[in-house]
């Protein structure tokens, strides 16, 4: 792991509106490629743990089950939108196993799955300063940067800071949902910052 977890703002109408809410994010230098053969092997092993009776229960863990009332509290619909861990694990279902799609995806993946947190990624290098949580155009919550918003919270960066062929260093970042303890938010952090640049042995 490279870099060291930084905690970013929160716009304070919205802090005081939810002040369990957060965002943390680190840089990790790794560039995307094709899936090693020991993230192929994980991801195997966690499609042989989680199958239809496990994503079932998935909802009743703790950790969906705040993210799931935190979804309701900022409008939107949980089972239309999925929290990031039920979203993985359905699509898991889906494809009848969690398929290797390269990293950073595969890490990410992993990541979600293990902590029930989302984590996401974006190009370090299109990134103006530290993240934060403000609203966009929209009036939605978003993740931001210095040069306006980068994603909807809980959604897929789809901005000028995507990750592309080109990028060198990512920016791992992760929300800290109210009712989610920080330290579940962390670990999902470092296994992904793991998982794209081990330490050499």
């Amino acid at each position: 792991m490279d870099g060291l977890i930084e905690v970013g703002a929160v716009a304070p109408a919205i802090a005081e509106e939810f002040p369990a809410l957060g965002l943390l994010w680190l840089d990790v230098a790794a560039r995307p490629s094709r899936t090693p053969p020991d993230v192929r092997a994980r991801l195997a092993h966690l499609s042989d743990r989680w199958r239809g009776a496990q994503a079932v229960a998935l909802r009743r863990q703790p950790v969906a089950h705040a993210h799931r009332v935190f979804f309701r509290h900022i409008g939107l619909d949980p089972d239309v939108q999925r929290v990031p861990q039920e979203a993985v694990v359905v699509q898991r279902l889906l494809d009848g196993g969690f398929l290797a799609r390269g990293l950073p995806a595969d890490a990410l993946t992993i990541a979600c799955v293990e902590t029930g947190v989302g984590v996401w990624a974006l190009d370090a290098a299109a990134v103006e300063g530290p993240l934060a949580i403000a609203l966009d155009a929209l009036e939605r919550l978003a993740v931001c940067d210095g040069a306006g918003p980068l994603a909807p919270l809980f959604s897929p960066p789809t901005s000028r800071a995507t990750v592309t062929k080109a990028t060198r260093t990512l920016r791992l970042y992760a929300v800290r949902a109210p009712g989610v303890p920080e330290v579940f938010v962390r670990e999902a952090l470092e296994l992904a910052a793991e998982l794209l640049a081990p330490d050499p042995a």
